[in-house]
């Protein structure tokens, strides 16, 4: 009688293509995701007794778990093929406890790719479920949720609303609103360029050089007289060509992905929030239904920090840019990378599966979303085994007097890397220099371009950007950037408008909180130094409760500490002027999940709320009403007339009572600064005397 065997996967989707691979001798069943978790109405830890967690079975798995065990029972042998990493491993464990599976019935393996080769390699080579895995994943969760609801009830007496903390969101919501700080406290300078166009002989269109400085010293120009008088010196000034350097410069080529700089580019090209290119991601890693092959998995496992790949893929690749572009076009080797302090390199970088399910081959059978993303894992990885572009570059020098003016252009002579994947800051040169420009050529003066510019403030994070930034602290891991921004957006923490973050009012207010009263959870060194001895757990040289032990202990005094405070602060509703057109009280100032707004005090009687605006004793210097604090639609922070939208003055930063002693305009508050709202007048004073 031929053996029977129970393999358990976390996805429907996953199963299915397993399936294909497996003989009749195996079922493959699925666990739907996570079967036993901490409960939610209570801590879970048992703080007393050495912070054991207690795991209930998730709502709703009850069936499924059913189901598992009865073809457990049925089954040889169990294989627990949950993903291959720490979160997988405790899924995997979880299900061998919630099954009461013993321990010589457990198999556990792991593939990177799901491929007919891979998943047999693994079937063949099964192991123990890895313990120090599972503990790493333990103590993130615990560490979680000792965080979370011993910080938020905080919160809630604070804000009075349901709000919650969290350990690493907690972390990136303070990025964001300190970049928020610098953006507002940020006083743009002015400066200048100066062009000159000249008249080539022999050619058709001018030249134009840019203003470099005098006497072989790079000289700034910050205002328009300074631009008047280097004018001034080059009256009747001969221009000449002083020297012509030709040379190359070469653009290396890319890395394959790793899950942050897949969510970056994906970002920045496809315009796909975290969320959406991880569900897409796993969507191709689990299996899709390519026409003529039947289900396949078209990528490797999409949670990796590594770069690496395996020797088959790397000749694969190489042997299809041999055929398709030529010998030249491969490279030697691969490009280096320095290894990130954190970078556990578990597993391979994100790559096609095989080289034979091209773009165009399965188009047809993909969305557009899941066709955009492929391409672009396809495209990165063909490209990491390419050869350097190659730039043409010449740089001119001109001299008219003492002054220099240098003039630079590059052409592409080998594009290499970019015949399939062109960088996104790639620009095409705007300078055209003729060939036969040379030292001896005749050039003279046709006229001046000069154009006044200001420095601009920091970059608002992007989903992107706040990604590399974490990733770049240590902050997380691949698996958590995703949720960690989907979280802060689901509170209403922070809001996305045209790709941008913004920290929202009520944010603000739980970032301040958090950052005064529990100052080590958003210390960005501390909570990277948890990650990494989390990642020492990992590997087995530390045990997870020692971390868990010497974290308890200072956050349970912050939150005492915290408590005692509170108790003694009464936060009573600020009454407003706004009196209730429905029972005549005056309405007063609550938190809601988007900010401030007014209610009824005779709640629940009276249900009567409205929209708050809270004015700045600012006047509106269009038509005299009152300033007030609006929001965006997706909760960003604006200052409006409240007359609006008969009256449409607006502006982003805190308008200011005192007026601009040049032109009469409204002063905006910049940090310790006021700074005219006209920026042609660029008037910068201090605030001292603001009230004045």
């Amino acid at each position: 009688m031929a053996s029977s065997n129970l393999v358990i996967v976390e996805s429907p989707a996953k199963a299915k293509t397993i399936k294909r691979f497996l003989g009749r001798n195996y079922s493959v069943e699925a666990s739907y995701g996570h079967v036993r978790d901490l409960p939610r109405s209570q801590l879970g830890i048992d703080v007393e007794n050495d912070f054991e967690p207690r795991y209930i079975t998730i709502r709703g798995k009850g069936s499924i778990l059913a189901q598992l065990r009865k073809e457990a029972k049925k089954a040889d042998k169990i294989y627990l093929a949950t993903d291959p990493d720490r979160e997988g491993e405790a899924i995997s464990w979880h299900l061998a406890a919630a099954l009461k599976l013993d321990e010589s019935q457990i198999h556990r393996i792991t593939f990177n790719e799901i491929t007919k080769k891979a998943v047999k390699e693994a079937i063949k080579h099964p192991r123990d479920i890895d313990m120090n895995l599972v503990n790493a994943q333990q103590a993130r969760r615990i560490l979680d949720r000792l965080v979370g609801y011993l910080i938020s009830p905080i919160l809630w007496k604070k804000v009075k609303r349901g709000l919650s903390a969290g350990r690493v969101q907690s972390v990136a919501l303070k990025l964001i609103c300190d970049r928020e700080k610098e953006i507002d406290a940020f006083i743009p300078d002015e400066y200048w360029s100066l062009d000159v166009l000249l008249d080539v002989a022999g050619e058709k269109k001018p030249l134009t050089a840019r203003y470099y400085g005098k006497n072989n010293q790079k000289i700034e120009l910050h205002s328009r007289e300074e631009v008047e008088q280097v004018q001034k010196e080059l009256e009747g000034a001969a221009y000449e060509v002083c020297e012509v350097k030709k040379g190359k410069r070469t653009r290396k080529c890319p890395v394959p992905f790793t899950t942050s700089t897949l969510q970056q580019e994906a970002s920045k090209r496809l315009n796909f929030s975290t969320q959406k290119t991880m569900s897409i991601a796993q969507q191709l890693y689990e299996g899709v239904d390519i026409k003529g092959a039947g289900t396949v998995g078209l990528i490797t496992y999409l949670r990796t920090d590594s770069t690496r790949i395996s020797d088959e893929a790397d000749a694969a690749v190489r042997e299809f840019i041999k055929d398709e572009f030529g010998q030249d076009y491969v490279s030697e080797k691969a490009r280096a990378v320095e290894k990130g302090r954190n970078v556990q390199d578990a597993h391979e970088a994100i790559r096609p599966t095989s080289m034979e399910m091209t773009p165009i081959r399965v188009k047809e059978s993909l969305s557009r979303d899941q066709f955009r993303l492929y391409q672009l894992i396809w495209n990165r990885f063909t490209a990491s085994r390419m050869n350097d572009a190659v730039y043409e570059t010449t740089n001119v020098k001109i001299g008219a007097g003492d002054h220099i003016f240098t003039v630079s252009a590059s052409k592409v002579s080998f594009e290499g890397f970019m015949a399939v994947y062109k960088p996104d800051d790639e620009k095409k040169s705007g300078n055209v220099i003729s060939k036969s420009l040379s030292r001896d050529s005749r050039i003279s003066f046709n006229s001046f371009d000069a154009k006044q510019h200001f420095t601009q403030p920091p970059a608002h994070f992007t989903e992107a950007s706040l990604v590399h930034t974490l990733e770049a602290l240590g902050i997380g891991r691949p698996s958590t950037y995703a949720p960690t921004i989907t979280t802060i957006m689901a509170r209403h923490y922070v809001t996305k408008e045209n790709k941008n973050l913004y920290v929202t009012e009520i944010g603000q207010v739980v970032n301040d909180m958090i950052t005064a009263g529990f100052p080590s959870i958003v210390n960005v060194d501390f909570t990277a130094m948890l990650e990494s001895l989390l990642d020492k757990v990992s590997e087995g040289t530390i045990d997870y409760k020692v971390v868990i032990r010497n974290f308890y202990p200072d956050l349970k005094e912050a939150v005492d500490k915290a408590e005692k405070e509170l108790e003694e602060i009464t936060i009573e509703d600020e009454v407003s002027d706004v009196v209730c057109d429905k029972c005549g009280r005056l309405m007063v100032i609550k938190y809601g999940p988007h900010g401030k707004f007014l209610a009824c005090p005779g709640f629940p009687e009276c249900r009567n709320t409205k929209t708050y605006y809270e004015k700045i004793g600012v006047s509106c210097p269009k038509c005299g009403g009152d300033v007030v604090i609006r929001k965006t639609r997706k909760g960003r922070t604006y200052y409006g007339c409240i007359n609006n939208p008969e009256c449409d003055f607006m502006t982003w930063q805190r308008p200011s009572n005192k007026r601009c002693p040049r032109c009469g305009g409204i002063m905006l508050q910049k940090g310790s600064k006021l700074v005219c709202m006209d920026k042609e007048c660029g008037c910068i004073i201090d605030r001292e005397n603001e009230e004045d």
